[in-house]
């Protein structure tokens, strides 16, 4: 497997309130977590840095994940533990109040595939070229589409599609979408939403299906990105299988 992840500030922001990881162990296996920090005046950027060194130092403790079921406990686990660190922070520091992450993850294994999402980043899988999105958006407008009051175009260009409905910081408990995925795939992608409000899912599935290497792939996004205005940081995490894995 190949893999790289970045994050980009973008063109607009004076900071990155951005944190991404690719994490291996001794078994083969991956967590992949992308976090977009919210709140301004660098709470945001804090919010999401407790939540990716939190996810580091579980995994790395841990000699395996182990099973599906224990990899379902170990992301609700960690979810409420990262949360609650998050309300601990706020407490003794209130001018933070108010901050908060989005949450995408993906753990791969030889077994099985599970993808976990809190918010509006987004987690997609890769098969014969084709970009799939597992997560759903904790989003107002995807409410609203759900319920037939706004159709999917109407929801693109809706001025408050960015207000989140879920956030870790933000509820209290929280709880993650975990989603169960066929682990033959070609890919992983994991973005904050710096990358998809700036390009569509067939832009990013060109690029995908152009470069040769996850780096290649990853860095181009970002220039794409960043090229078509690059109002908010960007975060991309990738994971591509070599030609003639199984």
């Amino acid at each position: 497997m190949q893999t790289f992840y970045l994050t980009d500030t973008g063109k607009i922001r004076d900071h990155n309130e951005d944190n991404v990881i690719i994490l291996k162990n001794e078994k083969n296996e991956y967590l992949l977590a992308v976090a977009d920090g919210m709140g301004g005046h660098k709470a945001g950027e804090v919010a999401s840095a407790i939540v990716i060194n939190h996810l580091t130092e579980e995994f790395y403790g841990l000699d395996s994940i182990g099973s599906k079921e224990a990899a379902i406990d170990f992301l609700r686990n960690i979810v409420t533990e990262m949360n609650q660190k998050i309300f601990e922070y706020t407490k003794e520091n209130p001018d933070s109040k108010g901050m908060g992450t989005t949450f995408v993850c993906a753990i791969k294994t030889d077994d099985y595939l599970l993808y976990g999402n809190i918010g509006d980043s987004s987690g997609y899988v890769i098969k014969k070229n084709k970009i799939h999105k597992v997560t759903k958006d904790h989003t107002l407008v995807n409410l609203l589409v759900s319920t037939g009051e706004l159709t999917q175009e109407e929801a693109k260009y809706h001025p408050r599609k960015n207000v989140l409905m879920r956030a870790l910081g933000a509820n209290n408990p929280i709880d993650i979408d975990i989603f169960d995925v066929e682990p033959k795939i070609d890919g992983i992608l994991l973005c904050s939403d710096g990358l998809t409000n700036m390009l569509t899912e067939e832009q990013i599935e060109r690029v995908l299906a152009e470069e040769e290497t996850a780096e290649a792939a990853v860095c181009k996004l970002i220039h794409k990105a960043n090229a078509r205005g690059g109002n908010d940081n960007i975060s991309v995490a990738y994971l591509k299988k070599e030609s003639g894995e199984v």
